[in-house]
């Protein structure tokens, strides 16, 4: 022949061609279109390969399965092909997650609460009692986010380990709670980044005593609206943007913590006795209306609860994460030692240098009394330097930390989103499951989170109990999809349970049932009220949300969804050995 043919076979992402020339076949390698000999060897083009050379088509499948990333790998034996791009290293993932968590994202805003209600020993030995049961909840989302590294890995793991009967309910109710925490969770990092740059723009104009701007309602709601805004706009255009924003995040909060942690001690004129921050019990009744001293301390621990989870984002991210199955999980188990060692740091650093504890609640300080983090700042670097400047310079670490909190949780909301609709779990499924050509991002997912998440802040304008009401629905929602696989795997024999490079063994089904009974102790905390009497002014108005909510998703599963909706539908098959095609 004159003229090359070449016939080409594709495999996953990987192409092999064989071209005839002058006679005889030459393999050209599949990645580098370089012809090789049967032993290997390169050789010069136009050379005629011996007539054993010639690759077979089976050889090549399996020399690309070897190369393929060990995530993509098991995404396809799940029956997924590879969509968005798979290029977030481990440290890209960790950060991401770590920044989902985030620092201070429960410690700052719910801290002064959490302290009214049964003093110091509540706030710190609370962080040591939920680290204790998170443990074990992150080892049992680190086994299943290894088992199934997919972007909806909860609630794909929920319909396989529900097995076909359950798995369709399953996997609705996991992904629908998920999708639900997750859009409350961008509305508390906005609040809580919101709250924080009141406060700052407060002590940069003079304080509450001597005439400084405290935003109303309706400047505190634009802030709101302008922050998810810039996260939606982030998320669609610029994801190699967020995972360097997400990088300098991590170095952000931890250096932010250390320095926190060193500086408030060292700068404050007088510090809190040992026994004061370990041992002090004292019920604040005369605020919270709460006598019972079993009922505050339970109460006090919501500010552990609600900043201990949001780890699983690195399941997430696992379409995205190169070798998943391994990353995934020392994503998550990483990003929860993070948070457990500076987390308790802050909460001491900060319960050490109270200078006046009857001073922080008081509506004529400096901060009008709703800010407790902020007073002990302003108490600490006034009282030495008689200037607000050091407590303005944290205030902007924290606000920041939130900041990264956001743009991390609109890319996890976005994700899961994007995996129900592409299975049709949600109205208009063909429009938020899009990916945009150019981008790899699921845009129409990022916006219809973003704006979900703008609607639940429009109460500001008329009640002040907004966060209460965010940060439980988001604490119910979020650890209420871990508890649906978790769930299913506690009750699955391990012979029946495929699992990845993470493994517990025999272990593994006592540590799920600890993690779902803490789980559902931790729902439980988040439905009740936090003031007594209960006011329209005070009442927790999660319950009501979530049995409007989920009453609505439940009742169209019942009517509707429950006759077509199937669970994660697959994309391509594969047979895995010893298995039958993935899903169940």
């Amino acid at each position: 022949m004159t003229a090359l043919e070449a016939v080409s076979c594709s495999a996953t992402n990987m192409t092999a061609r064989i071209v005839m020339n002058d006679g005889g076949p030459f393999f050209l390698d599949a990645w580098k279109d370089v012809p090789h000999d049967a032993n290997g060897n390169v050789m010069s083009p136009g050379t005629r390969a011996p007539k054993n050379s010639l690759v077979k088509q089976e050889d090549r499948a399996a020399l690309e399965e070897e190369m393929m990333d060990s995530g993509e790998r098991r995404l396809n034996q799940l029956g997924y092909k590879q969509e968005l791009r798979r290029e977030m290293t481990l440290f890209k993932c960790l950060a991401i997650t770590f920044s989902t968590v985030t620092l201070f994202t429960g410690i700052v805003p719910l801290y002064g609460s959490s302290l009214m209600y049964a003093g110091p020993v509540g706030v710190v030995w609370g962080w040591v009692v939920v680290t204790f049961f998170t443990w074990f909840v992150g080892f049992a989302m680190a086994e299943i986010c290894s088992s199934f590294p997919t972007t909806g890995s909860l609630y794909f793991s929920a319909a396989h380990l529900a097995g076909p009967r359950w798995g369709p309910l399953a996997s609705w109710l996991c992904a629908w709670l998920e999708i639900i925490g997750l859009i409350a969770g961008i509305g508390t990092q906005a609040y809580a980044g919101t709250e924080t740059l009141q406060n700052i723009i407060l002590l940069c104009t003079g304080t509450n005593k001597h005439g400084g701007y405290f935003a109303p309602p309706g400047v505190f709601l634009a802030i709101y609206i302008a922050l998810c805004f810039i996260w939606a706009v982030l998320n669609t255009f610029a994801l190699n943007v967020i995972a360097v924003i997400d990088m300098v995040s991590i170095y952000w909060q931890m250096v932010g913590g250390a320095v926190m942690v060193i500086l408030l001690p060292v700068v404050a004129k007088t510090t809190q006795p040992a026994s004061y921050v370990f041992t002090h019990f004292e019920i604040g009744d005369a605020t919270t209306g709460i006598k019972s001293g079993v009922y505050a301390v339970l109460l006090s621990w919501s500010v552990s609860q609600y900043s201990l989870y949001g780890y699983d984002a690195a399941a997430y991210l696992t379409e995205e994460t190169k070798s998943a199955d391994i990353n995934g999980p020392i994503a998550i188990l990483s990003s929860i030692a993070l948070v457990s060692v500076f987390g308790w740091g802050v909460i001491l650093a900060l319960t050490f240098t109270i200078q006046n504890p009857s001073y922080l609640y008081d509506p004529s300080n400096e901060t009008a009394g709703r800010f407790v983090p902020a007073q002990i700042l302003y108490d600490v670097f006034h009282g030495r330097y008689h200037d607000a400047t050091g407590a303005i310079v944290l205030l902007c670490v924290i606000w920041g930390s939130f900041f990264f909190g956001g743009l991390s949780i609109t890319t996890s909301a976005a994700r899961i989103v994007y995996a129900l609709s592409r299975d049709g779990g949600t109205p208009y499924s063909r429009v938020w499951r899009k990916v945009h050509p150019k981008y790899k991002v699921p845009v129409n997912a990022v916006w219809i989170s973003v704006g979900f998440a703008i609607l639940l802040g429009f109460p500001i304008l008329r009640i002040s109990v907004v966060f209460t009401t965010l940060a439980s629905i988001c604490t119910i929602g979020w650890v209420g999809g871990y508890a649906v696989p978790i769930f299913f795997r506690m009750i699955l024999v391990n012979e029946e349970f495929l699992p990845g490079p993470f493994y517990m063994g025999k272990a593994s089904r006592w540590v799920c049932a600890v993690a779902f009974l803490w789980i559902c102790y931790t729902c439980a905390i988040f439905l009740l009220p936090t003031v007594y009497p209960i006011k329209f002014s005070t009442f927790n108005y999660a319950p009501v949300t979530l049995a409007i909510v989920l009453g609505a998703i439940m009742g169209w599963w019942v009517i509707d969804a429950r006759h077509w909706f199937k669970g994660p539908v697959q994309e391509i098959f594969v047979q895995v050995p010893g298995k039958e095609s993935l899903p169940q």
